[in-house]
C-alpha cells in the first residue's frame, strides 16, 4: 500500500499576519523580495530563502516564482531553482520598510476593475493601435476586435467573467495578445504529456527532509486572482484539462485530491484563457472543452502589421499567396507573423539571400514544392531551402 508522504504545506489562502503563524495575502511575497533585496548579490534557493525566513520552501517557492512572472525576481537556473533580485524587486515590498513590515497587498484585477496593460490607464482607455509593451519587453501592437483594441476586449470578457479560446496557426501572436493583455499572466504550456500535477501541484522533496506540497499554476492563479492561460490547450488529455473545468463554472472552485481533498476557491480577477492551433497534429478541440468557452477568437496574421514592421515587402506578397491557398485546402501551411519576423531577421545576419532559401526550407515538405513555385513567381528565380554548399 502506497503512503501518502506528510509534511509541512504551502497554504493558499491566508488571512491573518503573524511571526511563524500564517500571513496575510501576499506577505510572503513582500518578505522574500525583501530578502533578495537586502542581498543583491546572492543567488537562493527556495530551500535556503525558507530556512532564512522559517517558512515552507513549497510557499516560498511560489513565492519566487510569481516575483519572477513579474520581473522582481530572477530565475538564474532551473536545476536546481535559484533566484536572485533585480532592478524592480524593491516594488514588491513597501518602500523603506522591513521584511517583515505589513503593507498591502498589489492591485490585482477584480471583476470590476480589469487590470490595465502596459501604456494604457484604464480598459476603457486602450488606444486603438497603440503600441503596449508585454512583461518580455517586446512590443504589442493591438489590432480591432468588436471595435476594442483586442487588449481592451479581451479585458472586458475578464471583466465579465467570460473565458475565452484564441485559435489560429502556429505564430500569428495568440500569446502575445493575452501576454499584453495580463500583466498578471500565468501560462501553462500543453502536450500530450500533461498531467493533473502540472496544474493543482504535487509533492516534493524538501530541503530539510521529508516531503512538501508544492501548489501549481492553477491554484496560484485562482488564489491570486490572476489570469491563466493554457496554451495549446487541445493537446491536452480531456481528462487531465477537466480538472480545471469547476474553477471555470459557477463553483470557481477546485478539489485537490492530492493533497487532504481540501477545496480551492478562485479569488475575484481569476480569469482562464486558451490556445488553440487547429490542424497541428494531435489538437483536438473537444466538446467539453469548447463548451467551456463562449467567446472563441479567430487570430491570422496581419501582413499590413508585416510591413509596418518593414519587412521586405516581396516577403510579405509570398506570406499573402500562402495564406490565400491555405485557406482555399491547396496547402496547410503559411508563413505567419513569426516566420516573416524571422525572415526579417535572417536577412540582416546572413543577407537577404539566404533568407529567402531559409523561407523554403522552413515549410513543411508536403507543402514545399508549392511554396517554391510562390517564391519563384514573386522574386524571379528558382530558389532552393537553405543548404550547405561546397567547402570553402
Amino acid at each position: 500500500m502506497t503512503t501518502v508522504p506528510t509534511t509541512r504545506a504551502a497554504t493558499p489562502a491566508v488571512s491573518s499576519p503573524g511571526g511563524g503563524g500564517r500571513l496575510g495575502q501576499g506577505e510572503l511575497r513582500r518578505r522574500v523580495a525583501a530578502l533578495l533585496v537586502d542581498r543583491p548579490e546572492a543567488v537562493f534557493t527556495p530551500g535556503a530563502v525558507a530556512k532564512e525566513l522559517e517558512r515552507s520552501a513549497g510557499a516560498v517557492g511560489n513565492a519566487l516564482r510569481v516575483l519572477a512572472d513579474r520581473g522582481q525576481a530572477e530565475l538564474v537556473s532551473e536545476e536546481p531553482r535559484r533566484y536572485r533580485a533585480t532592478a524592480t524587486t524593491g516594488e514588491a515590498i513597501k518602500p523603506g520598510g522591513t521584511s517583515g513590515a505589513r503593507t498591502p497587498p498589489p492591485a490585482r484585477p477584480s471583476k470590476a476593475t480589469p487590470a490595465p496593460t502596459s501604456g494604457t490607464s484604464s480598459t476603457r482607455g486602450a488606444s486603438v493601435g497603440g503600441p503596449v509593451v508585454r512583461p518580455n519587453g517586446q512590443t504589442y501592437h493591438p489590432r480591432r476586435l468588436a471595435n476594442l483594441p483586442d487588449v481592451a476586449a479581451l479585458q472586458r470578457l475578464r471583466e465579465a467573467c467570460i473565458p475565452a479560446l484564441l485559435y489560429g496557426p502556429p505564430g500569428t501572436g495568440k500569446t502575445s495578445l493575452v501576454e499584453a493583455a495580463f500583466p498578471d499572466l500565468i501560462t501553462v504550456a500543453g502536450d500530450g504529456d500533461t498531467v493533473v500535477a502540472d496544474f493543482v501541484g504535487e509533492y516534493t522533496q524538501a530541503p530539510g527532509g521529508g516531503y512538501e506540497f508544492v501548489y501549481g499554476p492553477l491554484i496560484t492563479a485562482m488564489t491570486e486572482g490572476r489570469a491563466l492561460l493554457i496554451d495549446d490547450a487541445t493537446l491536452i488529455s480531456p481528462k487531465v484539462l477537466a480538472v480545471v473545468y469547476p474553477a471555470m463554472d459557477g463553483r470557481r472552485q477546485v478539489t485537490v485530491k492530492s493533497h487532504k481533498g481540501e477545496t480551492i476557491t478562485a479569488e475575484d480577477g481569476f480569469y482562464v484563457v486558451a490556445g488553440h492551433n487547429p490542424g497541428v497534429h494531435g489538437a483536438v478541440l473537444t466538446e467539453a472543452l469548447a463548451s467551456r468557452f463562449a467567446a472563441q477568437i479567430r487570430v491570422s496574421t496581419d501582413y499590413d502589421l508585416a510591413r509596418k514592421l518593414r519587412i521586405e515587402p516581396r516577403a510579405v506578397r509570398v506570406a499573402r499567396n500562402l495564406a490565400h491557398r491555405q485557406e482555399t485546402g491547396e496547402i496547410g501551411w503559411a508563413p505567419q507573423l513569426r516566420e516573416l519576423i524571422a525572415f526579417q531577421k535572417m536577412a540582416a545576419v546572413l543577407g537577404p539571400e539566404a533568407a529567402v532559401a531559409n523561407l523554403l526550407g522552413v515549410a513543411p515538405a508536403e507543402d514545399r514544392d508549392v511554396v517554391a513555385e510562390v517564391i519563384s513567381s514573386v522574386y524571379g528565380r528558382t530558389v532552393s531551402p537553405l543548404a550547405l554548399g561546397e567547402q570553402v
